[in-house]
């Protein structure tokens, strides 16, 4: 056990400890769909126009303005079609006067038409039935042919778009420190880009401890629980940004787990553990990380152990513990193995961890001022409490959520917030104003 367990460390001291230590990952170049998630490293700019030429918005004949002008339903402007421009098609007509050329949507406006007349102010077409009947795809020259009657006019670049219209060539596209989601994909890949430079999301490997931990779907025996926290801490890893491996639960061995870990940091940005970093009889973690031997380098400055354990003024979540372990100095997290610790204490610290690594501007939960309606009775004098609590957005007001047993999975699941009592109040009056992290869901 390093200094760390020598005195009782604030949350604040513990969090930037931990981030001290880190530093975003290198940049890596991915194809596109592999760097959904990830953070952009370097501003884009647009090489092409988007669209690149213009062309129609709707379905419909390309005109000449003049054409049209004095058209009516009573007297409609008739024209001759003189073929089709379909999206990708080739070389357009020529649109001269007295023409028109059937369009469809995405296809380049053809030579000589200023505006384009959707199919429902016309006949149709002669030769293309009702107006609703419309070829998407024909590209035929002999569509022409026919003749179309009009029966509003149209103005100058009525129903056209534009080139650049969208993106003009060398304006900003995407400026660096943006997380890169599906609409942010979509316009790189308009803008012709096949890849991008990126920092990659963390690779997050996680394990619980115990024994006495089942797997989900197994049979329970007695004096057995299921293992919880390997699939909340894994799905809460994904949730924040990173490629995240459940690993399961790990027996009470020390040769077992430390075994485990050692095969894990070949894939793994960080490694996640619950359980057994507290004072019990049977707690492995700390045995584990401490006799690890030579493969596993001490953190510069501990005055022993690899890994530092500490505990916090918060409730829950008081044990804790953080290093930087392996040839690569992979981070290293050993959280409590109360469900609702473990959770609590991943949003807290790891998280934010998760977030630096990946690059991300924004590493915290938003945190808003509530009122807190019923009260809190009592909170324990020097540690900061978090509870879980039930935010509403349109009163402004939070609600406890169950109790503050940190086994209390139920309650953790029908929360979206964590009610913050600081470490000087033992309790929380109703109606009062207290901070609340908003959590996912």
């Amino acid at each position: 056990m390093s200094h760390g367990a020598d005195r009782v460390w604030s949350v604040t001291e513990h969090l930037q400890s931990i981030l001290g230590q880190l530093a975003p990952l290198e940049p890596i170049e991915l194809q596109l769909l592999d760097a959904q998630g990830c953070v952009l490293v370097e501003d884009v700019t647009v090489p092409v126009a988007l669209p690149p030429f213009e062309n129609s918005s709707m379905d419909g004949y390309a005109v000449r303005v003049a054409d049209v002008a004095s058209a009516t339903q009573e007297h409609p402007a008739v024209l001759d079609v003189i073929g089709d421009v379909a999206a990708g098609s080739g070389e357009p007509p020529l649109v001269g006067p007295g023409q028109a050329a059937r369009i469809m949507t995405g296809a380049p406006l053809p030579p000589g038409a200023e505006a384009v007349v959707p199919v429902e102010w016309t006949d149709g077409g002669t030769g293309g039935g009702p107006a609703t009947a419309m070829s998407p795809r024909s590209t035929d020259p002999a569509g022409a042919g026919g003749e179309v009657r009009v029966h509003r006019p149209a103005e100058a670049r009525q129903f056209v778009r534009a080139r650049g219209s969208d993106a003009a060539v060398g304006e900003m596209a995407l400026a660096a420190g943006t997380v890169l989601g599906p609409p942010q994909i979509g316009l790189l890949a308009a803008i012709g880009l096949g890849t991008v430079t990126v920092r990659p999301r963390p690779r997050v490997v996680v394990l619980s401890t115990g024994s006495e931990l089942v797997q989900p779907g197994d049979a329970l025996a007695p004096g057995r629980i299921f293992d919880s926290n390997s699939f909340a801490l894994t799905a809460a890893a994904r949730a924040a940004g990173a490629i995240a491996f459940r690993v399961g639960a790990v027996t009470d061995e020390v040769e077992t787990l430390r075994d485990t870990i050692e095969d894990q940091l070949i894939r793994a940005d960080v490694v996640v553990t619950s359980g057994g970093v507290s004072v019990g009889a049977y707690d492995v973690v700390k045995e584990a990380l401490s006799t690890l031997g030579g493969s596993f380098e001490q953190e510069a400055g501990d005055s022993g152990g690899f890994v530092d354990f500490r505990r916090l003024a918060m409730q829950p979540g008081k044990p804790q513990g953080f290093g930087r372990i392996g040839p690569d100095r992979t981070p290293l997290f050993a959280l409590p193995g109360n469900p609702v610790s473990a959770y609590v204490s991943f949003e807290l610290f790891v998280r934010p961890a998760i977030r630096t690594l990946m690059g991300s501007a924004d590493i915290h939960r938003e945190v808003v001022r509530a009122v807190c309606g019923g009260g809190i009775e009592r909170s324990p004098a020097g540690k900061r409490q978090y509870l879980r609590g039930h935010y509403d957005r349109t009163t402004g007001t939070v609600t406890p959520v169950g109790g503050a047993g940190s086994h209390l999975v139920k309650a953790l699941a029908h929360a979206d917030a964590l009610i913050v009592v600081p470490e000087t109040d033992t309790s929380v009056a109703a109606g009062a104003e207290v901070d609340v992290i908003l959590l996912d869901q």
